[in-house]
């Protein structure tokens, strides 16, 4: 099983965690995030991450989803990339997590593929039913 981790700014991961949560009808096992402010400092935070890391991993690898790429997060989960260990996706969104979690007994590979997918995918603009509105 692939482990995750989200490193996302304020509240926006476990607010991301909830929510898949209660998509999937379950508590996500091996699933942890971690909160950025802008008074953080990455050199701090990057052991915080490692041990997150290894808290959820559970010798598959570990998927860390970010924010916004160039972004403080994004920047943290950059200095824990491990090619084939540990992977990172910036722009993390429900539909990401979601597919995921959905996959996550796949190889982290592909797991990381779904996740990419499963984000760009669930972004659409979305065309209404009463124009009249």
């Amino acid at each position: 099983m692939i482990g995750i981790l989200i490193i996302a700014h304020g509240n926006l991961g476990d607010s991301l965690i909830h929510c898949a949560n209660h998509v999937m009808g379950e508590k996500s096992q091996h699933l942890r995030q971690l909160s950025i402010t802008n008074r953080d400092d990455p050199d701090v935070v990057v052991p915080k991450a490692l041990e997150l890391i290894r808290q959820v991993d559970c010798g598959a690898g570990v998927l860390v989803l970010s924010d916004i790429c160039g972004a403080t997060p994004c920047n943290i989960a950059t200095r824990l990339v491990n090619p084939g260990n540990v992977e990172c996706l910036a722009g993390v969104n429900l539909p990401m997590l979601v597919r995921a979690l959905t996959y996550r007994n796949e190889s982290l590979a592909v797991v990381a593929d779904k996740a990419l997918t499963g984000g760009r995918e669930g972004v659409m603009r979305i065309a209404g039913l009463n124009s009249a509105i």
